[in-house]
């Protein structure tokens, strides 16, 4: 059983939704949201990441930075662009890149489910993370952006989002990276709610960080409230709710600084204990357990070679573990690759060419172009309640902030 539930949105008005409307504060460079905001001083990055508002290089305290945020979203409604509405609702939120398009519900989630692990995790937090979003909530009261979960679809729910969006949409706008995005209020929300109670779990695709912190600021505003029932709307977290058959992963690269010591020479032999390592044109592996290797001006096809006694479990066949298992850990000395601060992540929508700059740039000595992660990986992970390796899936497009607030 899935539990979800309308809410009073707090949303841009009329005419002023593509303005508002901005990427996840945890995708976007420092120098970007700074550009970002003085293009356009609309931008919800206002609220999300108001540091972006202070001088370069100053010495801004977090309690500055939470009173920005807290004054910018009043100034969006004192200003009369984000109401809150009259009623509770639930919403259809669809994003189109091209040929693709994922369409999901938008509502609240317990956190009591959260916490039960009924909504399923596949990652770790960084408590540093969690604790930054977690004061972000609590100064707003206000969760900002969706956490992004994933389902496995049924007919009854498919059926009430094909006639929703028949419908005349709230919002219907192009990013300037050409995503479309266009939101419905639901009309029949008590059969949508019905039909998510019939789903045995939902699974968090993106936004642990976000969940978690939900859940802390819920334990924080509990303690502090006497008068606590469970009603309260810090008892409920929003969130995007789309069903698997439609989401995209993309690859999640790595990036490393150094060789760890070894001469490119002994890098490649070392590498050949394990990997077949052929030169390739090719920047990007078209298949599972081959990936691509930028290294001194070079492309290499590292092909994994190792047959195990065993048949692999869920965790051990992902080529993110397969990669820190035999070529991160053993041979760069990346232990966890959480805090080793020798290697950087890279999304896959930045694409290969952001490895070859990297590199070239003196940035990383060596890059990995990894094939994708599959929903059918994460659920498998998330079923056996374990935890996957960091940074193993980049879901694309990203949902946006700003579309919808949940006042807590």
């Amino acid at each position: 059983m899935s539990v979800i539930k309308s809410f009073r949105a707090l949303r841009p008005v009329s005419g002023k939704a593509e303005q508002i409307a901005c990427v996840p504060y945890d995708v976007i460079y420092d120098s970007e949201v700074r550009s970002t905001i003085a293009e356009n001083p609309l931008s919800f990055l206002r609220v999300t990441r108001p540091e972006g508002e202070f001088p370069s290089g100053e010495n801004v305290s977090d309690e500055e930075i939470f009173a920005k945020s807290r004054e910018n979203l009043q100034e969006f409604i004192d200003k009369n662009l984000l109401a809150q509405d009259d009623e509770e609702s639930i919403f259809i939120y669809r994003l189109t890149d091209g040929e693709h398009s994922q369409t999901g519900v938008v509502a609240c989630c317990s956190v009591d489910e959260y916490e039960q692990d009924l909504i399923k995790k596949h990652e770790k937090t960084r408590p540093d993370k969690v604790e930054d979003r977690t004061n972000h909530i609590l100064a707003l009261e206000a969760q900002t952006g969706l956490i992004f979960l994933a389902f496995r679809n049924t007919d009854k729910i498919r059926a009430l989002i094909a006639e929703t969006v028949e419908t005349e949409p709230l919002y219907d706008f192009s990013c300037p990276n050409c995503i479309q995005n266009t939101v419905w209020r639901v009309e029949k929300t008590n059969e949508l709610i019905e039909a998510f109670a019939e789903v045995p779990a939902l699974y968090i695709a993106d936004g642990h960080h976000r969940a978690e912190s939900a859940n802390l600021a819920r334990k924080k505003m509990r303690e502090a409230n006497p008068h606590h029932d469970g009603t309260e709307e810090y008892n409920f977290v929003m969130a995007g709710i789309f069903p698997a058959e439609d989401l995209k992963i993309l690859a999640y690269n790595r990036v490393v600084k150094d060789l760890n010591g070894l001469t490119e020479e002994e890098f490649l032999e070392k590498l050949g204990e394990n990997f077949i390592v052929t030169e390739t044109d090719e920047k990007a592996p078209d298949q599972r357990e081959t990936f691509s290797m930028y290294l001194n001006g070079k492309w290499y096809q590292l092909r994994f070679s190792v047959n195990f006694f065993r048949e692999p479990d869920a965790i051990e066949r992902l080529d993110v573990s397969i990669l820190q298992n035999y070529v991160l850990k053993p041979l760069l000395g990346i232990d966890d690759p959480r805090t080793n601060e020798r290697i950087s992540f890279v999304g896959g929508a930045r694409g290969v060419e952001e490895l070859e700059k990297m590199v070239d740039e003196g940035k990383g000595k060596v890059a990995f172009s990894m094939f994708p992660t599959t929903m059918d990986d994460l659920f498998a992970v998330a079923d056996m309640n374990e935890i996957m390796p960091p940074k193993s899936t980049w879901f694309e497009p990203k949902l946006k902030d700003g579309l919808l607030i949940h006042l807590i």
